[in-house]
């Protein structure tokens, strides 16, 4: 596989359109977006309290670089999925995205930004950047553990989100051991992970090219990438605490 083919695919963006086209192929294999985790805090607020506070920790593909508008950005999409598919449910997504912070400057600052919402589910996407400085796995891990522990500490939830298959990412010599870890540690911890780099990658697989959804600089996501891993996201939760069940509510995120 010719992993730089990003011009290339500058080149033939124009057929993969956007519209009703690019939303159909804004899909992943199932097996991909079960969570590991029944998120149980995040399932009881909805039953319980009827509201569901999601705190989207990350560095810049959170905050939204790449987006043509903030409202674009993965965790301003997330919340217009799960309000449209939870009526009645008061949902609040806050962005905590901190544009080129790795894993070690996101853990220093949970507890601050975590805390005061008191979130029921924290979406901690990392990993990209620890991959791109070239962190040791082993630090790596090291600080997944601490922010979990911190997010457990705090009453929530916690969903990694793992690496982007960008072009910058899979030119790294062993960007599959970062994703690895993260797997691990996940397993380990008993939380959740949102697989966004096997999602990723199975979109270029299925003949997608990378203008499709990476900005030219072939690492932040575009509009079209950053409402593809929103939708895929809400899927993943709203199919884990089961909304129709418990409140009646639809499940569908579309």
């Amino acid at each position: 596989m010719m992993r730089w083919a990003f011009a290339a695919g500058l080149a033939v963006v124009g057929l993969w359109s956007t519209g009703a086209a690019a939303e159909w192929q804004c899909r992943a294999p199932r097996e991909l977006l079960g969570l590991g985790n029944s998120l149980e805090i995040a399932k009881t607020a909805v039953a319980e309290e009827r509201e569901l506070r999601v705190v989207a920790l990350g560095s810049s593909s959170t905050q939204g670089y790449g987006a043509s508008n903030p409202l674009f950005a993965y965790p301003a999409q997330l919340k217009m999925r799960l309000d449209k598919a939870l009526p009645g449910i008061h949902v609040h997504v806050w962005n905590k995205g901190v544009g080129g912070q790795d894993a070690a400057e996101e853990v220093e600052r949970m507890n601050a930004d975590v805390k005061p919402e008191h979130a029921h589910i924290v979406v901690w996407q990392v990993g990209t950047n620890s991959a791109i400085r070239r962190d040791p796995l082993t630090k790596f891990a090291g600080k997944l553990r601490t922010g979990i522990d911190i997010g457990h500490s705090l009453g929530a939830n916690v969903i990694m989100m793992n690496l982007q298959y960008v072009p910058a990412v899979v030119a790294l010599p062993d960007e599959e051991e970062y994703a690895q870890a993260m797997a691990d540690v996940a397993r380990e911890k008993g939380v959740a992970l949102f697989r966004r780099f096997e999602i990723m990658r199975s979109w270029y697989n299925d003949g997608m090219p990378y203008a499709q959804f990476v900005i030219n600089d072939g690492l932040h996501l575009n509009d079209f990438g950053q409402k593809c891993v929103a939708k895929l996201l809400s899927q993943s939760i709203l199919d884990t605490i089961n909304p129709r069940q418990l409140t009646g509510a639809s499940k569908s995120a579309h």
